[in-house]
């Protein structure tokens, strides 16, 4: 069972924490990212959109171009969480919120975070994060060394609220 490394972060701090996991060996695939979507930001250029693993995208809505480091992630998109409100997010956990999403699904980030592993009081104050602005990182590790090295960028570059949860099957249907 692989383990997942959580942190919030600004939204700069998460360019720079993607930048460094990047760096260290982390593949797209590792790394998942939600964040509020705030009509007009401009730490990010990024489209209302959706991305295949493959990097083919099919842009709707603002047609702007997914740019900087977050473009570099999988499945990137926009969706929205009941009771939470229009969130861009990228990666696995992508799939997860997907689903929430798509079946209306009572506490869609708690109950998303939770099917992944995390324990339900821990999902609830990510969820409050969120809610705030700060964006949230998961970076997922299949050894000690892959999580003591993600711990180590998140906690360099300045994230908070670092945590560890053993994920559990995610179903992507």
């Amino acid at each position: 069972m692989s383990t997942s490394v959580f942190c919030t972060a600004t939204v700069a701090q998460t360019d720079t924490i993607i930048s460094h996991l990047k760096a260290a060996g982390f593949s797209n695939n590792d790394i998942s990212v939600l964040m509020a979507d705030k009509a007009g930001t401009k730490d990010f250029a990024i489209a209302h959109n959706t991305k295949a693993p493959e990097g083919a995208a099919t842009g709707v809505g603002t047609g702007a171009v997914v740019g900087g480091v977050l473009g570099w992630l999988a499945g990137i998109g926009s969706l929205a969480i009941p009771g939470l409100g229009p969130f861009i997010a990228a990666g696995p956990i992508m799939a997860a919120l997907s689903g929430a999403a798509v079946g209306g699904t009572v506490g869609g980030l708690t109950g998303a975070l939770v099917g992944m592993g995390m324990p339900e009081f821990e999902a609830k104050r990510f969820e409050g994060k969120v809610k705030t602005g700060s964006c949230l990182i998961s970076i997922n590790s299949e050894d000690s060394a892959q999580i003591k090295r993600a711990k180590e960028i998140c906690e360099h570059d300045g994230a908070k609220d670092i945590t560890c949860a053993g994920e559990v099957a995610v179903a992507t249907t």
